[in-house]
């Protein structure tokens, strides 16, 4: 005689790129640890973790914690101590080293970030 268990439902789910990036984002904003975040989508922790190694790998993102800095507005970024102004389509962002960082308006908010570290950092 034979008898069949069910366990439960077995799923395979594919996820964009997009939704991989959205969901490892969303570890440590707020405190959001890795498990947290893996229960509030209903995947493994490994899934997180191996998501995170494969961007890295393809350059597609940087997991390093953003520091904010405080910024000062000011009409002209010559006057020194950080600020920024709006341009024709852009903006410049004056650092706090002296330089000056000119992007279009419309950049994204990671490609912004990674810019004023490098910009930093250099």
């Amino acid at each position: 005689m034979r008898q069949e268990v069910l366990i439960g439902v077995e799923r395979r789910r594919r996820w964009s790129v997009d939704q991989k990036r959205e969901i490892v984002g969303e570890v440590g904003v707020g405190g959001a640890t890795v498990a947290a975040v893996a229960r509030r989508h209903e995947i493994s922790r490994q899934h997180i973790y191996q998501w995170r190694r494969e961007m890295r790998l393809k350059g597609m993102a940087s997991f390093e914690p953003a520091h904010f800095l405080p910024v000062e507005l000011s009409p002209d970024p010559a006057e020194g101590g950080g600020g920024f102004r709006s341009t024709a389509g852009g903006v410049e962002i004056g650092l706090r080293n002296g330089r000056v960082v000119r992007v279009a308006a419309d950049l994204p908010e990671t490609q912004l970030m990674r810019l004023i570290r490098i910009a930093e950092s250099a």
